[in-house]
């Protein structure tokens, strides 16, 4: 079978197309048979520099997400799996063997059921952006654990970098859920987009009143900030965040740190709760994957130009110019056609 390694951190140069054997699924294992495999920011980030510096393995395919057919199973897994489609997460996370391959074993509780309605364009989109989204939207002390229709009602999400992958997914998940939802964008173009995935109100910080206009816009504060950019957004979102608010950040765009003064996030009680999906207690994993399947099923996940989030595909030969693609901060979602 064909597979994209590499067997040193770098940049995209070391990843190399080969043929490998074809492996055989473990106790608890299925095989899937990768039609689509979907990239990340911290599928480069996690070739270019791994952490300890050093590769977990000596040979590694990258990628997290994808989506295809389970075609073999191991002992202990239900015969029945046979020939289902699925979607794929954190398939390389501690694991030798991404999606960036035309056959992937895992574990079969990271091989989640694919409805027949969702394309494998669709199923590799989700993974680490929507469970990330969904942890960030259920991160509030005093929200609901778990998102589903109403869940969110009444309340007020702004959603910064709401082109983004996971900005996208926190939007349409927030939206099913009933929340209010606010979004930050830098462009037009990118408005645009974060009014297709179904953003209330989009603000365009370059060109406006960031703040003057969110506090418009609410008035009482907003309830929860899903936040890419810490330490920019900083000021903002202490501006404009509700008394007992919660700020969930889940990258570090723009810097470390929070950006802002302690005192008046104390003043209003404000909780910052910082997300890894990867590290997130397993409980909490499967209740977001539980939520997103059942927001999957709802058809609120659509994908494309028209839904909010462009798709940019590459054929696995040119895995290197996906990966680069989504370092150069290609808006929308960067797919790998393998199958």
């Amino acid at each position: 079978m064909r597979a994209v390694v590499y067997s040193e951190p770098g940049g995209s140069d070391v990843l190399r197309l080969v043929e490998r054997p074809e492996p055989t699924p473990g106790p608890g294992e299925v095989r899937v048979r990768v039609h689509v495999s979907g990239v990340n920011p911290t599928d480069w980030k996690a070739r270019r520099a791994p952490r300890g510096g050093a590769l977990p393995f000596p040979e590694q395919v990258p990628n997290q997400d994808g989506a295809g057919v389970i075609d073999a199973v191991g002992e202990g897994v239900s015969r029945n799996r046979l020939g289902e489609r699925v979607w794929i997460w954190e398939a390389a996370w501690g694991r030798p063997g991404g999606t960036a391959q035309e056959l992937v074993v895992l574990p079969e509780r990271q091989a989640v059921p694919l409805p027949d309605g969702a394309s494998f364009d669709l199923g590799a989109s989700l993974g680490i952006p929507a469970l990330t989204a969904c942890i960030c939207l259920t991160a509030a002390a005093d929200g609901p654990r778990s998102l589903r229709p109403g869940a969110l009602v009444g309340r007020t999400v702004l959603v910064a970098g709401g082109a983004g992958a996971v900005g996208h997914a926190a939007i349409q998940l927030a939206r099913w859920a009933g929340a209010r939802v606010l979004a930050t964008v830098s462009t037009e173009e990118k408005a645009a987009l974060a009014r297709a995935a179904g953003a209330d109100d989009v603000v365009r910080y370059r060109d406006e009143d960031a703040v003057a206009t969110i506090r418009r816009l609410a008035p009482d504060g907003v309830d929860l900030v899903v936040e890419v950019a810490p330490a920019v957004n900083g000021p903002l979102d202490a501006a404009t965040v509700a008394p007992n608010g919660t700020v969930a950040v889940y990258a570090a765009d723009g810097g470390a740190g929070i950006g802002t003064d302690q005192w008046p996030l104390m003043l209003k009680n404000v909780t910052y709760r910082f997300v890894l999906v990867y590290t997130v207690p397993d409980e909490s994993k499967e209740q977001a994957v539980a939520d997103v399947s059942a927001a999957l099923a709802d058809g609120a996940l659509p994908v494309g130009e028209e839904a909010g989030l462009p798709l940019h595909r590459f054929p696995l030969e040119r895995t290197a110019a996906a990966h680069d693609a989504v370092e150069a901060g290609a808006v929308g979602k960067v797919l790998i056609d393998v199958a």
